[in-house]
């Protein structure tokens, strides 16, 4: 008996959202089979016909957010504002829930290097020095400060407009934290 596409495509999509559902709350290891498919309202064997292991879905969904972010990056012309852009293509890739659970307090370390060695993040820096020495660690401080940036306002319930995050990144790149704090002076006498 074949199944039609759209019930297979919901069933499928009904075990993502309750896995990253319990992946935002929980790490991996303490999600069971048995818990998605009682909380998707399916048994354990249908579970089986779309995925292996709980590893095989977590997979799955990492491999289909590297696909759409790396498809809306490729769709659009970058502007002046790479990072803007950038921020915009990660909200557009997926469904927020499944980022948030991905780079969430649960998120596996090695979905964020995949992030970091798949997605072209050097489109968003203009003149970047390939050649130089320091180089790499210039990138990799930009990088994983723009997904730790990223990972807070996710967490954070996007307090902050996308306009205002965006503000403060760069000022921060460009000023540093100097301007954001006051310890008051230290009266010495």
């Amino acid at each position: 008996m074949n199944k039609q596409p759209e019930i297979t495509d919901k069933t499928r999509q009904t075990f993502i959202n309750v896995f990253c559902d319990l992946y935002s709350q929980k790490p991996i290891q303490k999600i069971t089979i048995q818990e998605i498919a009682n909380q998707s309202g399916y048994n354990r064997s249908t579970f089986y016909q779309y995925f292996t292991d709980i590893y095989e879905l977590l997979d799955y969904v990492e491999e289909r957010v590297m696909k759409s972010i790396k498809e809306e990056m490729a769709s659009r012309e970058f502007s002046s504002h790479t990072f803007q852009d950038a921020l915009q293509c990660l909200e557009n890739a997926e469904e927020i829930s499944i980022i948030k659970a991905l780079l969430g307090d649960y998120g596996s370390a090695h979905f964020v290097e995949r992030l970091k060695r798949e997605i072209p993040f050097e489109r968003l820096i203009e003149d970047f020095p390939t050649n130089d020495v320091l180089a790499p660690y210039i990138m990799e401080f930009y990088i994983s400060t723009l997904i730790s940036m990223f990972r807070l306002w996710i967490r954070n319930g996007k307090d902050l407009s996308s306009e205002e995050l965006v503000k403060l990144i760069d000022s921060l790149f460009a000023n540093g934290i100097k301007p954001y704090y006051s310890f008051g002076s230290v009266n010495e006498g």
